[in-house]
C-alpha cells in the first residue's frame, strides 16, 4: 500500500503540471499573436521549467511501480531521446555535445540535465580505460542556433555549469578547482542550439582557440578512444 500511495502521489504531481503546461501554452500563444514579444519571451520560459519538471515526474514514475527494469528502461529512453556525443577530437582532447543549451542559474532545469548526463558519461566510460587531464582549460562553447534573435544571447555568468562540470571531473580529472584547470566560455552560432564541452590540455588551448574558429557546423568529429 506504501508504494501505490507512492506511485499515486507522484502522478498526481504529474497531473498538476501537465494541467500547468496547458495554462502555461495558453500564454504563450496568446502574448505571441499578441505581438508583446517580451511577455511571449518570459512566458515561454515559464514553460520551459514547468515542461522539464513534468518529465522529471514522468521518469520517477516507472520506479514507483517496484519493477527492477525501471531504472535502465528510464536511462535507455533518455538515451535514445537526448542523444548526447561523447568522445575524443583528433588532437585527443575530450569533448561531449549536449544538444540543447545549458539552463540559467537559479533554474530548475539543472537536475534535468544531471539526470541524462551522468548515465550517458556512465555509459560511455563503462568501455574505456581511465582519462585524467591535471593540467587542462574546460571548454564550454554555447552554440545558438541561428534563428535565434542576438538579443536573446545570455551572459556567460548568467549559465548554470556547475553540475556539468562536477560529472566531467569525475570522469576525466582529479576535480574542477583552480590548480587542475583553467575555465573559458564562449557563443557562436550554428545550426541548432547545442552545448560543447571540451577539456584541453593548457599548452594546447592556442590551438583550441584556432581550431575553434573553423569548426564545421554540427562539430568536429569525436572518437571513442584517444588517438593519439
Amino acid at each position: 500500500m506504501a508504494g501505490e500511495n507512492s506511485f499515486i502521489k507522484v502522478l498526481d504531481k504529474v497531473e498538476l503540471a501537465k494541467r500547468s503546461l496547458e495554462a502555461q501554452m495558453a500564454y504563450v500563444r496568446r502574448f505571441y499573436q499578441d505581438a508583446d514579444l517580451q511577455a511571449a519571451y518570459d512566458a515561454a520560459l515559464q514553460l520551459e521549467e514547468i515542461s522539464e519538471k513534468l518529465v522529471l515526474f514522468t521518469r520517477r514514475l516507472p520506479a514507483y511501480t517496484g519493477s527492477p527494469a525501471a531504472e535502465p528502461a528510464v536511462e535507455n529512453c533518455m538515451a535514445e531521446s537526448i542523444p548526447v556525443e561523447i568522445g575524443f577530437t583528433v588532437e585527443g582532447w575530450f569533448a561531449l555535445r549536449i544538444p540543447a543549451l545549458l539552463p540559467k542559474k537559479a533554474s530548475g532545469s539543472a537536475d534535468y540535465v544531471r539526470s541524462f548526463l551522468y548515465p550517458a558519461m556512465r555509459r560511455f566510460f563503462q568501455a574505456q580505460p581511465p582519462v585524467r587531464y591535471r593540467d587542462c582549460v574546460l571548454v564550454y562553447r554555447h552554440v545558438y542556433s541561428r534563428d535565434r534573435p542576438e538579443r536573446r544571447y545570455r551572459d556567460h555568468d548568467n549559465i548554470e555549469v556547475n553540475m556539468v562540470s562536477d560529472i566531467v571531473a569525475l570522469y576525466v580529472m582529479p576535480d574542477d578547482s583552480p590548480k587542475v584547470c583553467s575555465h573559458y566560455y564562449c557563443s557562436v552560432s550554428g545550426a541548432d542550439d547545442r552545448t560543447e564541452v571540451y577539456v584541453v590540455p593548457k599548452e594546447d588551448f592556442p590551438l583550441w582557440l584556432v581550431t575553434e574558429r573553423t569548426a564545421p557546423d554540427k562539430g568536429v568529429k569525436l572518437y571513442e578512444t584517444q588517438r593519439i
